[in-house]
Formats: structure tokens, sequence, C-alpha cells
């Protein structure tokens, strides 16, 4: 039981590129940390054998590296200068099913059509109720196969005005990649709660979910895919030098409400995302965190002899953790900045099974205390978030082994109390630790086993993001305040709305 959300899913696509699908390959690698149940890459091109356009797949279960470890796949398989790739999370429950493994690939009456999707449909138990009233027959439970009964079953006649008609009609968070015979499509929904970039490489657009995915390819990146903004790339935007632009209406009442989790835990340090760097982002959440709770309100006494020492849980929190220190010693708040803790990263992405000693073996495995580091000094722990509070648990009671004189923990970001509908996989209300205690941070701190437990404030959390990224957009924070920016059908199942 991970004591962290679930991961979204990641998207990589390029289109007239003579490496398509070795460059999506490198792209979904990069992309990792997204989605680890499976993954999965479509290429299209025009077959001259059998004179009409071909749109091989291959995707299974299991990580980057392991689904794609024959070179076989790339040279007789994967075909093609256009490509899209797709890593995958689900929610429980539907996970074991191959059906729901993306790219999604179906042939219509307009020809090849093939989708990733990174994100979640607020309104896709009302569109599968209306089309299983009409009879459609579904291959998965995911509600990305929703997307394309919507541009299929679209009474326009251009390829394009089916797509923007389908856009139209579903709502929630989504950033899209769609490959057609002829064109590679970037959607990203109107209010942009996923981020979604465009870039160019060797001549070939591409676009990512996140920069990190162009750096591996050594593309250049060139902007973010705006909110609601649906890019086609295609012959003519390769003879223009420009890509076309479409967008999707905003919903009435509704503004941008970007994922402010992103910067918080998900995206890999190294992406800009939202048009700001993710290290720099994190760096100023602990420069908040310091301003709200300096050093000399949490350590009152300390008779050490030694400056505390702050330590990160890594790696999300790294970058937080260092702006947490500068900024304390800013303030004249000495304390040391060092590595505390280490972290296995050769261990699999396996569920743990269950059991009290099982769940605690899991966290051994993956972290261990640097003694030196810790013994007789008083320690702050610097984490990005808590959900249950049972790996902080474990983690205390490890570096309680190493006699420190104090142990304080301090969050870069507020209590998780809400789920997310977005796209973004919570437990259930009741098992988030701050609603367990109804929200009693010194309850928590005595659950976790820490002398005191500090969070950043939901204010400063959003001051500390705008001040670092003034780019006028709105977030999402509705996993730490329960405001839902679009509106959601709480009676949604996870098998019937599964998180991509």
């Amino acid at each position: 039981m991970s004591d962290k959300p679930r991961e979204y899913c990641g998207i990589y696509g390029i289109y007239n590129h003579p490496d398509a699908a070795l460059h999506t390959y490198y792209g979904l690698h990069a992309l990792q940390h997204r989605g680890q149940e499976s993954a999965g890459i479509v290429t299209s091109y025009f077959d001259d054998d059998k004179g009409r356009y071909s749109m091989p797949a291959y995707k299974d279960f299991g990580l980057v590296l392991n689904v794609f470890s024959k070179s076989k796949v790339f040279k007789k398989i994967l075909r093609g200068k256009n490509a899209i790739g797709h890593n995958r999370y689900s929610t429980s429950g539907s996970s074991k099913n191959p059906a729901n493994i993306q790219p999604f690939r179906v042939h219509y009456r307009n020809g090849n059509l093939a989708i990733g999707h990174n994100g979640n449909l607020s309104n896709a138990k009302q569109i599968r109720e209306r089309f299983r009233k009409e009879g459609v027959l579904f291959q998965s439970t995911s509600d990305t196969e929703l997307i394309l009964h919507l541009i299929s079953h679209s009474d326009k006649e251009d390829q394009m005005d089916q797509i923007m008609d389908a856009l139209e009609q579903i709502e929630g968070a989504y950033c899209l990649v769609i490959l057609t015979d002829d064109k590679l499509i970037a959607v990203r929904d109107p209010n942009g709660f996923r981020p979604l970039a465009l870039g160019k490489v060797d001549g070939a657009y591409c676009v990512s979910s996140e920069t990190c995915a162009f750096d591996i390819n050594n593309a250049e990146y060139i902007r973010d895919v705006q909110p609601g903004e649906v890019i086609v790339i295609d012959k003519d935007a390769d003879e223009n030098n420009e890509p076309k632009s479409y967008f999707i209406p905003p919903q009435e009442g509704t503004g941008t409400s970007q994922c402010i989790f992103e910067y918080v835990y998900f995206s890999r340090p190294d992406s800009k995302i939202f048009g700001e760097m993710v290290d720099k982002i994190r760096r100023n959440l602990g420069k908040q965190l310091a301003k709200e709770h300096p050093l000399t309100d949490i350590v009152k006494n300390n008779t050490t002899g030694k400056k505390p020492v702050v330590i990160s849980v890594p790696d999300s929190s790294n970058t937080a953790a260092l702006g947490y220190a500068s900024e304390s010693n800013k303030l004249g708040n000495d304390c040391k900045y060092d590595i505390g803790l280490i972290r296995n990263h050769y261990v699999g992405r396996t569920f743990i099974s269950p059991g009290q000693k099982s769940r605690e073996q899991k966290v051994r495995t993956k972290f261990n205390p640097v003694r030196g580091v810790i013994e007789g000094r008083v320690v702050i722990i610097v984490d990005d978030s808590i959900v249950r509070g049972t790996t902080s648990r474990y983690l205390v009671d490890m570096i309680r082994e190493c006699n420190p004189a104090e142990i304080h923990f301090l969050v870069s970001s507020p209590p998780i109390i809400s789920p997310c509908y977005y796209g973004m996989d919570f437990p259930t209300p009741n098992e988030l630790i701050a609603n367990k205690f109804d929200r009693d941070i010194e309850k928590m701190a005595k659950e976790i086993g820490v002398d005191s437990l500090r969070y950043l404030s939901a204010d400063g959390l959003v001051d500390a993001v705008k001040e670092a990224n003034p780019s006028g957009h709105d977030y999402c924070t509705a996993c730490f305040t329960g405001n839902y920016p679009v509106p959601v059908n709480f009676g949604v199942e996870k098998e019937e709305n599964e998180l991509v």
C-alpha cells in the first residue's frame, strides 16, 4: 500500500521522422515515472504493396525496457515515419485487462485511427450509458474508448470535424495524442489540467507529456500546447513550418485549472511543465515552507552542539528540502542539508502483499538511513506529501534506530483531504491520514512517530507556485481544498471510468 498517489500516464508522439518508433520508445522511457503497468506504440505508413495505409501496433504489460526488448519490434513491426506511444497506469480492478493497454487502434469509415490518453473524463458515465442504450459494444473499461466511439459516431463528414465534434462532448482532464493515416493531433483540455508540450527534432514535430522526453531525443522544446488547443501536424505543417491550431470552447463558468500536484510530486524535476521548470517550483515550495515554519519555531532547545540536519525523502522531495535548507540559512536559522536516506533504485514496482511485516519490509527494501548523518542530531525530514502515513511511519522508525536527538517532519504541500477525479488515484477519503485524524496535526504527528509535524498552507502552496511561475493560469487544488473546478459525477465507479 503506497503512501503516494498513483501516477497518471505518459504520452508521446512524433510526425515524419525516419526513426519515429525508436524516438517514441526513448520518449516513453523518459516518461516511465508516469505509468509503469504497460506500454505501447502505434505507427502509421502507406503500404505500397497493399495500396493502402497501415497502422501496426505493439504493446504489452510491463516497463518500457521490457515491452520493447526485441530489436525486431522496430525493424519489422513498427514501420513508418509517424508514431504515438503511451505509458499506462490504471486503477485496481482493470489493470490486468489487456484490452485496456493503450494506444487504442481502430479502423472506421474514414480510415485508421489510434489514440493515447492521459487524464480522466468526468462525464464518462453519462456518455457510456448513452452508447449502451444505442447498443454499442465496448472492448475495454477505459474512458478513452468513449472518445473513439464519439468520433466514429459523429454525423460530420470531414475527419477533423468528427474529432472536434467528439472533443466538444467530453469533460474533465485529458491530454491526447491521436494518430490518423496522415496526421498527428495533440489535444489539451480547456482547463489545462495536464501538461503537454510541443517540440521539434531533425525537422520533425513531436509532442510529449513532459519535456524530459524531448531531452532524451535531443529535441528542441518549442512551447506548451495551450489549454483547449488542438494542434494538427501533417504535411501542410511540414511545408509551412507551422502546425494548424483549433480550440475547444471551455465549459461555462470554468477557467484554467492546471494540476498543482504535477509540481509537488508527479513530474520529473528536469522537466518544464506549465511554462516553468519543475525544479525551480519545488525549490520555491521549500523556501515557502521555511518562511511558514522556521527552524526556530520547530527546534526550541538544541543541546546537541550540532546544526540541525535537513534530509529529504528521495527522490521527489530532494529539491524542496534544498530550498528549505537554503532559505533557513538565509533567514539566520543555521542548518545543514545532507543525504540522510539512500533510495534503492533497483526495486521493482511490485504491489505489497497484505500484512504489517511485508509492508515494513518493502520500505526497508526501498530506503536505508545513513547513521553517520543522523546520529545525535536534530533531524528535519522534508517530504512532498503524506497520503496514508504508512511509509512515513516506517521511515521514521528506521531513522529512530539511528539515535537522533529529535525528529521533525515537514511537508511541502497541504494535507490531502479529497480524492482527485481528474486523473490522479488516491485512496478513499477515510484512508487519508488527514481525514482519519480529523486534520489534528498533533495526532497525525503521534501516528507517524515524530516530535512535530508541519505542512505548507494551501495559500502558501499557490503563492509559491505563482511567484516562481507568474503565467496568469490558475491551478487545481481540489485534493487539498475540496474545491473542484469542473463538475464531477461522484457516482462513477473506478472500473467504469479508468484513470489513464
